[in-house]
C-alpha cells in the first residue's frame, strides 16, 4: 500500500500542516527542536481527537509515560522500517 506522505521538522508548524493536509494518520516524534512533544501530543488529539498519533522515538524508556496515553502506539527507531509500516497499516486498517 502506498502513501503519501507530509511533515515538518518544527513542533509550531504541525497544527498548520495537520489542517492544511488532514492527515488519516500522524507519526510524531518526542524529541523537537525546542518544543515538547507531550504537549503538542495534547494539543493534537484535543483538536483532532480522532486522529490517530503513533509515537516514533529512539528512547524506550517513555513507553509507559501517561503523558502518552492518548497515542494510539508507540514504535522504537531501528533502521529496519518494517514494524513502523506494519502498524501503520493496522491503524489505518482499523485494526488498533
Amino acid at each position: 500500500m502506498g502513501y503519501h506522505v507530509s511533515g515538518t521538522g518544527h513542533g509550531e508548524s504541525i497544527a498548520h500542516e495537520i489542517a492544511r493536509v488532514k492527515p488519516d494518520l500522524v507519526i510524531l516524534d518526542l524529541y523537537l527542536c525546542g518544543y515538547d512533544a507531550f504537549e503538542l501530543l495534547r494539543d493534537i488529539k484535543q483538536q483532532n481527537p480522532g486522529l490517530p498519533v503513533i509515537i516514533h522515538t529512539a528512547y524506550d524508556s517513555f513507553k509507559g509515560d501517561p503523558r502518552l496515553s492518548g497515542a494510539q502506539d508507540y514504535v522504537i527507531k531501528n533502521s529496519n522500517l518494517c514494524e513502523l509500516k506494519e502498524r501503520i497499516d493496522c491503524i489505518l486498517k482499523g485494526n488498533k
